[in-house]
């Protein structure tokens, strides 16, 4: 075996295949040689074991350093004590052996210490292994002492282990490791020293450098702690258990309910009852979270049902054991008792409004709600609302706006009778900064409603006119430089549109006609009024016979309206104006309606131009009227010009005649400018006439001109129709020139792939090839239409 093999420190291996002889003469030789040693004992590895003990010893002799030989040595004889009861005699060797190799030099090997250890350890010897394992500690370093705590503390939780003496192993292991604390406590509590468990507990959460290596939180150490200060008050008597909770309660406010009614607790443990319903009634009273108030509220409310029970004697011998060891109930009268705790049921809630508004003191609703608790207690009532807006911020006030709530107390004050104190609040409500002038302004319209209840419109005239009043330019340049929290809306309340309703109202039911017309046209010069409130000012004019001014009124809101907002008004100005002065001032009448088409979006044109026209008519002239109608059909937009075509053509007909109305469709169907669907429709229409007249060479003519633009296939009742047409007037040349025509169309479609021609205007031609035969057909169709003489007047038939 080369002398550079590694020998594993638990087992002593060799070769093997040397003869023993050759060995032990090897050893002999070179007795300072460690891997003859080995080579020796692997090839004497089944000698008897005192054979082997003696090996050993003589290779110690030779090299008492050696770690190696001294593990395998103490290995072997452990092996061989294990055997054996802790009586016999190889334990006393093992332990014998242990010490002299720690002599020897092993005291700095960690691992003899922790053999020397466990095997003191397994024969029950502690102090001895209590002193062993001090002086590893001793002779180890600090680095290494993580090896030896482990058999320090299975030491101290074995059941012949003096308490004394393990409490000295847990002090002296938490100076090594803090953050075993939760072992210390748990070792406590097993060995009933309650007060040291609180107290390493206690120290350990105002230690704010503390980490548990268990991962405990250090509110859960907090919970333990309470609950063991709890579950032993007389053991924690010296403690200041009123101190600790308290100050885990402001440094833990998520736990506030578990705290409080620890304390309580601690409290009614300790048989003072009336303490603990302080604390009790401190704990429901400061929680912040509904989940808070109800823990504690239930652990009172279970409290006061222990006592009463007790007090009337209804639990069994046994329960009441429990109540007067827990709760100790109060030596009160049992009426006492039945009503504290019918009380405290009746107090829930005004208890949980509290909590409410102690997480949001600015939660409108919620001081409205704690008003309604007490609607049976004027003075709580009036001291809530009071409270209520002494408290909320209208900056930061949200369920309700705040203004409701001078508002509740302004009408509590009337329902009581005092008109005075009503006033009081109202006038203070006004010197309010709300976040909104509607706020500001319901206040007002509340403060009017109120003196018109007690018959005084005088004084609710007064109150909207000192509401709508401009601040002066003082007022306002104080204003402005008072703070930067924006502009109060104190300044801004004139320009309520709500505040000038009510006033418009007042005036109405109790001012004069001057007075309404006045708050109309401030109220116009402000830019409050409405389309509706113009059409009401001119009704009340014309209600007392001054039209003119209501005519300027109409002049007033459509020149600052827009549509569609004017419609109402131009509609109620052109029928009113038309009404009273249409024939006698036709001139004017005409003004108005060229403003109102010019001001008119397209598509309310039609409607006024049509208006216009029927104006005309009735109280102008015919030709104007014409006139009216020609310039409707170029004004309109496409998609009206149809309707204002067949109007016109029935207007012209009835007043000048079939030859106007031919002029009517001829403008319409070559130069009217209507889409092909609409021209299609007038098309057949003059056809329809000329037909009737007899001029059939007209109508075909149509038909023809009609066709250049109406594929077969999209349109088949065009074709139908002309097909009929010709059934009844036509020839064999006529429907030969029909079919042609048709024919014609349809290619022209398929050419361009069957496109829909759409309503609104002319296809774009982007093929000439492709459009060639709907060009020539529509030149052909126009030089018919034009030679038919549709666009000059017949001799032969000259209908009136």
């Amino acid at each position: 075996m080369s002398p550079g093999r590694r020998v594993s420190a638990d087992c002593v291996t060799a070769s093997g295949d040397e003869p023993t002889r050759a060995v032990e003469f090897r050893v002999g030789f070179e007795p300072l040689r460690l891997s003859g040693w080995l080579r020796y004992l692997s090839a004497r590895r089944t000698a008897p074991p005192a054979k082997r003990a003696t090996i050993f010893e003589r290779a110690l002799r030779a090299l008492p350093g050696s770690y190696k030989l001294w593990h395998a040595y103490l290995t072997e004889l452990a092996d061989a004590a294990r055997a054996q009861p802790v009586t016999h005699r190889a334990h006393a060797e093992l332990n014998a052996a242990f010490e002299r190799a720690l002599a020897a030099g092993m005291s700095r090997m960690p691992r003899v210490w922790h053999m020397y250890a466990s095997t003191l350890l397994q024969q029950r010897l502690l102090t001895r292994a209590r002193r062993a394992l001090d002086r590893a500690l001793r002779a180890l370093p600090v680095t290494q002492h993580h090896r030896v705590w482990p058999l320090l503390l299975r030491l101290a939780s074995l059941p012949g282990c003096p308490t004394p003496t393990a409490l000295a192993v847990h002090r002296r292991h938490l100076q090594f490791d803090p953050d075993h604390v939760e072992d210390f406590v748990a070792f406590l509590v097993s060995a009933g020293r309650w007060r040291d468990a609180a107290a390493q507990l206690a120290a350990a959460i105002n230690d704010d450098g503390f980490v548990s290596a268990q991962g405990t939180t250090k509110r859960q150490l907090l919970i333990d702690l309470c609950s063991l200060l709890v579950r032993q008050p007389e053991e924690a008597a010296g403690m200041p258990v009123d101190a600790i909770l308290r100050g885990s309660i402001r440094k833990f406010p998520d736990e506030a309910g578990v705290l409080w009614t620890c304390l309580a607790s601690h409290y009614a443990r300790k048989g003072l009852n009336g303490k603990a319903r302080d604390v009790f009634e401190e704990g429901v009273t400061t929680t912040t979270t509904v989940k808070d108030f109800r823990m504690v509220f239930d652990a009172y409310l279970h409290f006061e049902h222990a006592v009463a029970a007790a007090e009337l004697g209804e639990l069994g011998q046994g329960e009441s054991t429990y109540v007067q060891d827990c709760w100790l109930a109060d030596r009160d009268s049992a009426d006492v008792t039945m009503a504290r705790l019918e009380r405290l049921l009746e107090r829930r809630p005004e208890l949980l409004n509290g909590v409410l508004l102690r997480q949001n003191p600015h939660d409108v609703q919620a001081w409205h709600e704690r008003a309604k608790i007490f609607d049976k207690d004027p003075a709580k009532h009036a001291a809530t609302y009071v409270e209520a807006v002494r408290t909320v911020d209208p900056a930061k006030a949200t369920g309700k706006p705040p203004h409701t709530l001078w508002l509740a107390l302004a009408k509590m004050c009337e329902g009581r009778g005092s008109v005075d104190c009503a006033r009081d609040v109202f006038r203070r409500a006004t010197q309010v900064n709300f976040t909104a002038a509607d706020h500001l302004a319901a206040v007002y319209c509340e403060w009017a409603n109120m003196e018109l209840r007690q018959q005084g419109p005088e004084r609710a005239m007064d109150v909207i006119r000192q509401a709508t009043s401009e601040p002066s330019i003082e007022v306002k340049r104080l204003a402005s430089t008072a703070g930067v929290g924006g502009e109060p809306v104190q300044m801004k309340l004139h320009r309520s549109l709500k505040l000038w309703l009510m006033y418009l109202d007042l005036t109405k039911t109790h001012g004069s006609l001057e007075a309404t017309c006045a708050v109309f046209d401030r109220m116009h010069d402000l830019g409050l009024a409405t389309p509706l409130l113009v059409l009401d000012h001119a009704a009340l004019l014309e209600e007392h016979k001054r039209f003119e001014d209501a005519f300027r009124v109409y002049e007033r809101g459509v020149a600052c309206f827009k549509h569609p907002h004017d419609e109402a008004i131009w509609e109620a100005y052109l029928t009113k104006f038309i009404q009273r002065h249409g024939r006698s001032r036709p001139e004017r009448a005409r003004d108005l309606f060229e403003n109102a088409v010019l001001q008119a979006p397209p598509e309310r044109k039609k409607a006024v131009y049509l208006a216009y026209a029927r104006f005309e008519e009735e109280f102008g002239l015919a030709s104007r009227a014409m006139k009216v109608y020609e310039d409707a059909a170029r004004a309109v937009p496409a998609g009206d010009r149809l309707g204002v075509y067949e109007v016109y053509a029935a207007r012209a007909a009835e007043l000048y005649g079939v030859l106007k109305a031919r002029d009517v469709y001829y403008q319409a169907i070559r130069g009217g400018g209507l889409p092909e669907e609409d021209a299609r429709a007038m098309c057949v229409r003059f056809a329809d006439l000329e037909t009737g007249l007899g001029e059939v060479a007209r109508a075909r003519a149509l038909y023809v001109y009609a066709a250049s633009f109406t594929d077969p296939v999209v349109y088949p009742e065009f074709w139908k129709r002309w097909n009929n047409f010709e059934a009844r007037h036509g020839d064999e040349s006529t429907f030969r020139e029909m079919l042609r025509a048709k024919r014609t169309a349809a290619a022209s479609a398929a050419a361009k792939g069957r496109c829909v021609i759409g309503t609104g205007g002319a296809v774009a031609e982007t093929d000439g090839f492709r459009d060639a035969p709907k060009r020539l057909m529509r030149a052909c169709a126009d030089h018919q239409l034009d030679g038919a003489g549709i666009a000059h007047q017949c001799k032969r038939t000259r209908l009136v």
